[in-house]
């Protein structure tokens, strides 16, 4: 089987592409056949060490995929051949990775993709939008009427945010660069104000008077000043990105407003919770709410330079999406 895998963590150069053992599902795992696999930050901080968790070696990489279902196990109850699925928590806590012809799935891991729903599409978008409800229910406890800003609200986190956000009837304002700010609106934001500006704080003060309930920066900038300035009584932050960032913490403000602040990665979340998010991200998938803003396809042997990208900032919020070479695939012609 092929697979783009590393034998020690490190950089980008360490993922080779070949042949690896293939895998074996036990009794409570599904054997899926890979069509589509994503490319995320995350990926990369497993890769090269960041982020530590259990590598078992040769380690396949990846943690999204859209696939089919080659075998089910006995304990794995609702699955059959043939079904197509999507799972969003490969690759992590001993568990390969997804970026394989073919990937062993634990059935609580496991979800169908609802019918029509095209697979790439799809695969683009479940861990953003996983995340996204992940940080604003479970951690972030948004109800209906509350006022959430999301930070960064453009990419690919961001405007998951927007979405969810929106049709759970929050009052949404997002920062983001000025040619984003259409987009932002169309997918449910009420204002939207450029991250850029001087004035930004005092702007969505004056927009939001009585405060903030829920913040979330998907930039990783963190900026915990002004943004426990904005927060209204009990308000949340809800820390999602940004593994290097040393922010200052204005304790005293933040107690005296009985606000909290909660941080989080999708890569602890528990199988209960994850499946509750993928109730949701199949609804929205389903009613066409969610869709990636660009997808690039690229074949599963260019997962080395996808990471190298990603690590320079080259693809601007570009979802990169690898397919398993059969057919081979002319790079030159998948992108859209």
């Amino acid at each position: 089987m092929r697979a783009a895998f590393i034998e020690q963590l490190g950089p980008p150069q360490n993922i080779h592409y070949g042949e690896v053992p293939a895998p074996v599902a036990g009794p409570t795992d599904v054997l899926v056949d890979v069509l589509a696999v994503s490319v995320n930050p995350v990926d990369t901080f497993v890769r090269s060490g960041v982020f530590r968790t259990p590598v078992p070696f040769p380690f396949v990489i990846g943690r999204d995929l859209v696939g089919r279902v080659a075998s089910a196990g006995p304990g794995a109850a609702g699955f059959a051949e043939g079904d197509l699925v999507w799972c969003n928590s490969l690759g992590h806590g001993g568990r390969q990775g997804a970026a394989a012809e073919q990937a062993v799935v634990p059935a609580d891991r496991l979800y169908h993709l609802p019918a029509g729903v095209d697979p790439v599409e799809a695969v683009a978008v479940v861990h953003p939008a996983g995340t996204a409800h992940l940080g604003l229910f479970t951690h972030g406890q948004l109800r209906a009427g509350e006022t959430v800003l999301v930070g960064g609200a453009a990419g690919n986190v961001g405007s998951a945010l927007l979405v969810l956000a929106a049709e759970a009837g929050a009052r949404v304002v997002a920062t983001a660069a000025a040619r984003d700010a259409e987009y932002c609106r169309s997918l449910g934001a009420a204002e939207v104000f450029d991250y850029r500006d001087p004035e930004l704080t005092r702007l969505v003060h004056a927009t939001c008077p009585q405060g903030i309930d829920v913040h979330l920066d998907t930039s990783g900038a963190n900026e915990l000043a002004g943004t426990v300035e904005l927060l209204a009584p009990r308000g949340r932050v809800v820390l999602l990105a940004g593994a290097s960032s040393r922010p200052e913490l204005p304790v005293g403000p933040l107690y005296m407003k009985d606000c909290s602040i909660r941080g989080f990665v999708i890569s602890h979340a528990s199988t209960a919770e994850l499946a509750e998010a993928a109730v949701t991200v199949n609804r929205l998938l389903a009613a066409g709410r969610l869709s990636p803003r660009s997808v690039r396809r690229l074949p599963l042997s260019a997962a080395a330079e996808v990471h190298h990208r990603l690590e320079q900032g080259e693809l601007n919020g570009r979802r990169v999406v690898l397919v398993p070479e059969t057919p081979p695939l002319n790079p030159s012609t998948t992108e859209r």
